[in-house]
């Protein structure tokens, strides 16, 4: 027969959160759906790295100095961990409201505006905060169903809100915000200390190897594991990629370096929201470039919100089948009879369908008696014989 067990599943939160993210290692790792050009980012920072170690550094440490490539090991490290550090982590979403929340939030709304004749166009849903003497404007985001705190944004590609929203990187395969921004500019500005470091050395090898051997030798010289290549095409291969890479990661360091000493976001510097025609100043900058910087680069950072590896525990109820026990005394019933069928010699009618009766007379209930045993005659039988 079948007997219902019920069971226990373990959920992590990080399963059923909302939002269009990629969660690997049991929710450690937090990531965008759109990782492809996050996969492009690593293969040119490793494969420009691994020529430049392959082949230039092990010339250069002999020619020049050993400190040329411990030092280019230590820029490609610290850039591989602020990448991997930014792309990995919870830039600073927000949680959304929860059913209760949102219908308390809906009721406070409607108290407000009251309400809005048919046909008209409901007011916006904003609320106004006050920041260091400066009225913010809090907006009401339809989707996660939450007042905005100051400086958040709702992204259309993580589908999530934001915290201190700066932009949606794809080259790193997430949202920057509030708890990775740092991580991001430490690496911005690491790629492109490491690009000028690969690009200077790589024209300081072709120029030392002209000087020895002549320009046109140089271009004709082959490695000994590679025959057929020339020595000198990597490394113009090197070159060409570091000095397209340059302007742009440097120009993106130098935009950000400016953004840092405003305390200002990328999404703000767009919409021009302290830089309009009001002329509206920046309530969160300090009026200094050194405490600006501090504030974005050296500030606590704040834990994350999400609780992803929180656990959610579900029962799920599962059907098993299996057989009664029985005690040592009991046996299976004997199948269905007749009334009028025998078994071993004896009378037997199924316990579910009740005796015929003889007559109008209810017969005397018979002692019960194992399945062994003979029936006894009753005393009246034995007077009807005689």
């Amino acid at each position: 027969m079948s007997v219902m067990v019920a069971r226990k599943k373990v959920v992590r939160k990080w399963e059923k959160l909302p939002g269009r993210n990629t969660f690997c290692c049991d929710g450690r790792i937090m990531m965008a759906r759109q990782k492809g050009i996050f996969y492009l980012t690593l293969f040119l920072i490793l494969g420009t790295c691994a020529l430049f170690f392959a082949f230039e550094c092990r010339y250069l440490a002999v020619q020049l100095s050993p400190a040329i490539p411990v030092f280019a090991a230590v820029l490609f490290l610290f850039a591989m961990a602020t990448l991997l550090r930014t792309s990995f982590s919870d830039p600073g979403v927000i949680p959304r409201a929860l059913p209760d929340e949102a219908a308390f939030i809906e009721m406070e709304i409607e108290a407000t505006n009251g309400t809005v004749p048919q046909g008209q166009r409901p007011p916006p849903r904003i609320k106004n905060f006050q920041i260091n003497n400066q009225i913010v404007k809090l907006k009401y985001c339809y989707t996660c169903k939450i007042f905005r705190p100051p400086r958040a944004s709702h992204c259309s590609i993580c589908d999530n809100c934001v915290e201190r929203f700066d932009h949606h990187c794809p080259w790193v395969g997430n949202c920057v915000g509030k708890r990775n921004y740092r991580y991001f500019y430490l690496f911005i500005l690491s790629l492109s200390l490491l690009t000028i470091y690969i690009f200077t050395f790589n024209i300081v090898y072709v120029a030392l190897k002209s000087l020895k051997i002549g320009f046109l030798n140089t271009l004709k010289e082959t490695p000994g594991t590679y025959p057929s290549m020339s020595l000198t095409v990597l490394t113009v291969l090197e070159v060409l990629i570091c000095f397209f890479t340059l302007w742009s990661v440097v120009g993106l360091t130098g935009f950000h370096t400016f953004l840092v000493a405003l305390n200002q976001t990328t999404n703000e510097d767009i919409k021009g929201s302290w830089t309009g025609k009001n002329r509206v100043q920046n309530p969160y900058s300090h009026g200094n470039i050194v405490k600006n910087c501090c504030e974005v680069l050296c500030g606590p950072l704040p834990p994350s919100v999400l609780d992803r590896r929180g656990i959610l525990q579900q029962e799920e109820s599962t059907a098993q089948e299996g057989s009664c026990p029985r005690g040592p005394g009991m046996q299976e019933p004997p199948a269905t009879q007749g009334p009028g069928q025998t078994h071993e010699g004896h009378s037997v009618l199924s316990p579910q369908v009740p005796a015929p009766s003889v007559s109008d007379t209810e017969m005397p209930e018979e002692k019960q008696r194992t399945p062994g045993e003979l029936p006894v005659p009753s005393s009246d039988a034995g007077r009807a014989e005689h």
